[in-house]
Formats: C-alpha cells, structure tokens, sequence
C-alpha cells in the first residue's frame, strides 16, 4: 500500500495536463488526511500497547477477551471471595464467553510457581510470595490488582505455651517456606530474639506442612504449634485444644494487615485487560455478597465451596469463629507492604529491593465508589 508521501501518489491525483481539478484535488486532499490520521493513529496505539502506558479503556480497545482464564486459589476460609466467587457464578457471569477453569493450591509459592510458568494467569494469595515473585522478576512478574481479605491468622500452640521464651527447642509449622504466614511467623520469632532458619534449625524449628497434616500433626503431639490461616487456626483450637499465642492482628496498625490478595500475570494483562476487568468485578460482587449476606447463608456457601475443593465441610464452631476473625475487602491495604517486604529482608526470605511498581489498581478504582490507594507503590 502506498504511504500519503508517496510520488506515485501524487502523480496519481493529477488531471489533464498535470493540473488537477479543484474538486479533485480537494478530494484526494481529504483522503490523504484520512490515511495519514488512521496510519498514525495505529502507530501511536502500538507504541502505547507496547509500553503498557494506556489507560484501561484505551487498551481494551486494542486488545480482545481471553479465551479462557485459568484462576489459582485455596481451600481456606480466608479465600472466601474466590469460593463465593467462583461456587455462585459471579466471576464466571462477569466473564461472559471467557471460559473459567480452576487450580486449588496449599499455599502462595506453589501457586506463583505456576502462575509464572504459565499454568494459571491469575491467583488469590497471600502478599508474600507476590513481592518474593515480584522482586525476584525485577517486576516483570506479575500485579497486584485488589484485595480479598484482611486478619484470619494466629500463632496456636499447645495450652502449656504462654511466652515467645517458651518456643525455644519448640517445633512449629507453617503452611510453606516463603509463604505469608511463614514470614510472620520467622519475623515475630526474630523480634522475640529467636533465631530461625530455611532449613528448619536455629532456636525454634519450623517445618513447612500442608495445613490438613499440620492439624494430624498436632493432634498425634509431633508438633507444639503453628502459625496457620483461618479455618486451620480455629481447627487447632476448636479441634485439637491449642490456645492462641499471638493473634496476628495485634501486630498491624489498627488491626489490619492482607491475607489474601488478588495478583495477575503481567503478560497476561498486557494482553487481556478486559479479562482482568471482569476478574475484578467479578471479585467485588463476591466481597460484596460476604459482607452483605446472612450469617447461616454466608457458612452453608462457604462450607459448600470447601467440600468441593478440600473435601470435606466444617463443623458450625469452626466457620464461625473463622469468619469473626476475617473481614473481606477489594483493598489490598498497600500501606503495609513496606513493612511485609522488610519483614521478609529479616528473615532471609527475600532480598532488599524497591517494590514500586508492585501495584496496578487502575481497573479496581473504575469500579469502586472510593479511591483505594497503591501506597505509592504503583498506579491507581
């Protein structure tokens, strides 16, 4: 196709004897505009997909929704907006034609672990294992894009427990190294002056153990303790006579601190915004529902969605005091992340760096009421 600069162009456009009529001259005048507007206009919307720099709507335009979106999460109360979400439809109705298949994890570094290798394009997780993946791709990973829940985890240990002083020569769990509970629970240690290591030595021994084995464990006495999310913490204690240590909202300013965030694939984004859209709204109406629904309908959906992904419901007690401990909510209270990362740097789980960049709640604020802030940590 010729460009509008283009001699043969012109030559094109001339009348009898090499002088173009007015009308026509206007006319070809007219068109050449047009062509230099939309082939500029393409070149512009390609410099700023490439660079990732439009707004959502801008980059919508230039893109299409996937066709499938594969989403990670846990069995875990805590993870409630993902079980509401996907066990009622909401995620899959704001999707549309998009198909939504799921993967259920144990703990955040597994299901980052396949996030980046391409298994799965979205994930609820803990924050940790999202700034681990973050710092360790230089950002290229992956975004946090909103929130999901906030408190639901505590230390437990055996009833003869009663200080930090008392954990030395202890066995403690967690539900996996660099994981979300494992840094708190290495960096309240540190502050106690309990040394920890990966490898499971120092004062305090820390065993990373799926949640399920983690209650067994405890039960059959080969375990003093753990620091576990919610329904596991109430398990222990309902379950297995554990008394509760250190609730973890104790520790964070105003009592509260992300247990389960939303995080996406940058590569996928880049290239299905409008997906990740729907994601988000999807996400909002189940968070919505959690804190707007009946106390008996909210447990029987819950226990529901866990039977499906873990197997087996829980008993009354054990969903109530769960929820009493959690409060649901879009915002991924970017504000204490510095000190997540920091209390990761602590405890040799992650290495010191500049997390900026970690968030992108554009799409979340164009559906929210009020502005949910990145903390100076990314776009809003």
């Amino acid at each position: 196709m010729s460009s509008p600069n283009d001699k043969s162009t012109t030559r094109i456009v001339a009348g009898d004897g090499g002088k173009p009529s007015r009308r026509r001259a206007l006319q070809i005048g007219v068109a050449a505009g047009l062509v230099v507007l939309v082939g500029g206009g393409a070149a512009v919307a390609s410099v700023v997909a490439k660079n990732n720099e439009a707004q959502p709507a801008v980059a919508a335009a230039l893109t299409t929704p996937a066709a499938e979106l594969k989403l990670g999460y846990f069995g875990n109360v805590t993870h409630a907006p993902a079980l509401v979400g996907v066990s009622k439809g909401l995620i899959a109705k704001e999707l549309g034609t998009t198909k939504l298949t799921t993967q259920i994890f144990n703990a955040g570094p597994a299901a980052v672990e396949a996030l980046n290798a391409g298994a799965i394009d979205a994930a609820y997780l803990g924050p940790n294992p999202a700034i681990n993946s973050f710092v360790q791709s230089k950002g290229a990973s992956v975004s946090i894009i909103a929130g999901a829940a906030s408190g639901g985890a505590q230390l437990v240990v055996r009833p003869g427990i009663t200080s930090a002083a008392d954990l030395k020569g202890k066995t403690l769990a967690s539900p996996q190294l660099g994981g979300t509970q494992d840094v708190a629970l290495r960096a309240w240690l540190g502050k106690q002056g309990l040394k920890t290591s990966a490898a499971g030595g120092g004062d305090v021994a820390i065993n990373p153990t799926e949640n399920a084995q983690t209650l067994k464990l405890f039960q059959d006495g080969k375990l003093d303790g753990a620091w576990l999310p919610e329904p596991w913490a109430s398990r222990l204690v309902l379950q297995a006579g554990a008394k509760v240590l250190v609730d973890e909202k104790s520790l964070w300013e105003n009592g509260r601190f992300p247990t389960t965030i939303l995080i996406v694939s940058k590569k996928f984004a880049a290239e299905h915004p409008e997906t990740v859209a729907a994601l988000l709204r999807g996400n909002k109406a189940a968070v919505d529902w959690l804190n707007s629904a009946p106390a008996a309908e909210k447990a029987s959906t819950i226990n529901a969605a866990l039977k499906a992904t873990a197997g087996s419901t829980l008993p009354a007690d054990v969903i109530d005091r769960s929820l009493a401990n959690i409060t649901f909510t879009v915002d991924p209270l970017a504000g204490t992340y510095k000190k997540l990362l920091q209390d990761g740097v602590e405890t040799g789980i992650t290495k010191q760096a500049d997390i900026n960049g970690i968030f992108d709640l554009r799409a979340l604020n164009s559906i929210t009421s009020q502005k949910i802030s990145a903390g100076g940590l990314g776009q809003e």
